[in-house]
């Protein structure tokens, strides 16, 4: 089984690079972040062309906005809003083999690393707050659940993810309490990096690279923002993991590059 995770930042604009993509990829199921759409505005005769006919979106005008598309059929579907705003930054389905699939678009947290004087970092840490106790509960309640979690986290967690740890510090997606944050949701589930799983450390790795970057592949600031995770009933299954990181050289790309995993299940 397939799984892609990519930050599309558009997914009107960017449609011919995401039909490009399944054309040469031909994954199982593609999670998409960032879509900018409105749901009556979903590209679904495109995707349902290139045989993506099982589709689960989540969006809104202009900002956020997550979908799965999926060759796989889908035994359900849900989302889940955070910290009371209805702001379209996750979505689920389940799929016949009783694996759930949970796509996330975690908030930046603007500029300032400061809750107190920045209220959109305020945000971002409590939204992952809520993930956790979230994720705790459904776990109390199936022990034995199957999940892959991809998405854009908007942090990158490890210092081999960043293009330098130490000037990274204190930018918003590296600081010690984003790195700490996301280290207690992953810990609530107990979850596997699926790609450090197959690409360890100290290898450094990337999934997001500024637009600012005259030549991004020669400067290579990237940050590895992008992630997929599993529970740890999926340890072993992971086949293969990488960054396509091609895709950030087509024409007005997005700035993240889809992550890949394929698992044996």
């Amino acid at each position: 089984m397939k799984i892609v995770s990519w930050n599309i930042n558009s997914v009107r604009l960017r449609i011919e690079q995401v039909v490009k993509f399944l054309e040469e990829q031909q994954p199982d199921a593609l999670c998409l972040q960032e879509l900018k759409c409105p749901d009556e505005y979903f590209p679904h005769d495109a995707f349902e062309a290139a045989g993506y006919v099982h589709r689960h979106n989540h969006g809104m005008k202009s900002y956020n906005g997550v979908a799965i598309v999926s060759r796989l059929p889908f035994a359900e579907t849900d989302i889940k809003h955070f910290c009371g705003k209805e702001d379209r930054r996750h979505c689920m389905v389940t799929f016949e083999n009783g694996v759930e699939l949970h796509n996330f678009y975690i908030p930046a947290g603007g500029d300032e690393p400061d809750p107190a004087i920045n209220e959109k970092f305020a945000h971002k840490l409590s939204f992952i707050d809520e993930m956790t106790n979230w994720w705790s509960e459904r776990r109390a309640a199936n022990p034995d659940r199957k999940a892959v979690l991809v998405g854009d986290f908007n942090i990158a967690p490890s210092e081999n993810d960043v293009w330098s740890h130490k000037q990274l510090l204190k930018v918003v997606s590296h600081t010690p309490v984003e790195v700490e944050i996301l280290e207690k949701f992953r810990q609530s589930g107990d979850f596997i990096d699926a790609v450090r799983d197959v690409v360890p450390e100290p290898e450094k790795l990337f999934s997001w690279w500024s637009y600012r970057a005259r030549d991004w592949r020669k400067s290579n600031k990237g940050r590895r923002l992008d992630h997929v995770w599993m529970t740890p009933n999926m340890a072993g299954t992971v086949r293969t993991a990488s960054v396509y990181d091609i895709a950030r050289d087509w024409e007005k790309p997005s700035d993240h590059a889809p992550v890949v995993v394929e698992f044996n299940l």
